[in-house]
């Protein structure tokens, strides 16, 4: 029989509504975070198979419980990797439940970590996970310290880096022997991948004991933690949470970390409940969550949303006393002038 993969747009409540029925034959719900949405139908037009993508990720993969075995699944899952690959994704990730993952290792897919025995994180790179931990756990050199052996960890978007994310680091620095700093690698702030690593790597070039690192897909992306990124409900912010921080469990073991430091939170609904999360998970992998009082000034928390705030008003020299000196020569540089026009005409500036 002949089928047709064809895309479910926004507009098309029907096709939404045929796949919504799909999933939840699957005891699933569909993803709120989806760029692109496509269903597989017969020569009647009959909606029998549906899938999803958003960045890297395929999500919401469901077949007609009457015509599973077909592998009609498969056709869909074809069209979304030929789609991947088109704009420029090639190494993808999925979600899947615990018995679908003989399926998609079929499909070359393997599982990197799963939560309760039910969500399964999966990649299509056989050693890629891997290949990440071997690359952070490279050895390097530190001046000693025999006092403080201990290892530990920040995770950081840095969107930009500012004085409040300084204190934090420098907090971790002084209380431990090394102290392995991840960059949020997800291009999709108003600051750039490469911009934000910049301003960490000036700003921190004085503490011989931090080093740097990019999160890739891994850590708080969209493959794993959209919800950082995307306004979401309360409990998918946790879900994803959880599993971010599974990732983080197996990363931690690899560098032999035993902390990992955040920053208290009054402002970011989903940072808040990020932190909540890992005051419950990380003392069950067996790691110390330390959590820093805010940096102040003026008696007001410093904050990036404050940041970008402030060069929305158009009050760039407000920002000076906020943000270290080499951020600051960002903002002035040629360089930076795209992205203060970027957060000078949107419409919202502020960490969800």
């Amino acid at each position: 029989m002949d089928y047709v993969v064809a895309e479910i747009r926004p507009t098309d409540r029907r096709g939404a509504a045929e796949a919504d029925r799909l999933l939840s034959q699957e005891g699933l719900k569909r993803d709120t975070h989806l760029d692109y949405v496509v269903g597989l139908y017969d020569g009647d037009c009959n909606l029998l198979a549906t899938g999803a993508c958003f960045a890297n990720t395929l999500r919401c993969l469901a077949v007609d419980g009457a015509r599973q075995g077909e592998g009609l699944l498969n056709l869909v899952m074809s069209h979304l990797t030929d789609y991947q690959a088109r704009r420029g994704n090639v190494h993808l990730f999925l979600y899947t439940k615990t018995d679908k993952i003989n399926f998609f290792e079929s499909l070359g897919f393997h599982e990197i970590a799963r939560v309760q025995n039910r969500l399964v994180f999966m990649e299509n790179r056989k050693e890629g996970f891997s290949s990440f931990l071997k690359a952070l756990a490279q050895p390097r050199r530190f001046a000693e310290n025999e006092t403080n052996r201990c290892a530990a960890a920040l995770v950081m978007n840095c969107n930009p880096f500012t004085l409040g994310h300084r204190y934090l680091v420098e907090q971790a620095a002084g209380q431990n022997h090394q102290v392995h700093l991840f960059v949020v690698s997800e291009d999709v702030s108003f600051f750039s991948f490469a911009d934000r690593y910049r301003m960490v790597e000036q700003g921190c070039s004085d503490l011989n004991n931090v080093i740097l690192h990019q999160t890739e897909s891994y850590m708080v992306s969209s493959a794993v933690f959209p919800a950082y990124f995307l306004e979401d409900e309360e409990s998918a912010i946790e879900a994803q949470a959880r599993l971010d921080l599974v990732m983080f469990g197996k990363i931690a073991r690899a560098l032999n970390l035993s902390r990992r430091y955040v920053g208290e939170e009054p402002f970011s609904k989903v940072t808040h409940v990020y932190n909540e999360v890992m005051a419950r998970e990380l003392p069950l992998m067996g790691l110390e969550l330390v959590v820093v009082p805010r940096a102040e000034r003026s008696g007001h928390p410093i904050s990036a949303s404050l940041v970008r705030q402030l060069i929305h008003d158009g009050q760039l020299e407000a920002v000076r006393p906020l943000v270290p000196p080499s951020t600051f020569d960002y903002f002035t540089a040629e360089r930076g002038r795209d992205t203060l026009k970027r957060i000078q005409s949107s419409s919202s500036v502020v960490h969800h």
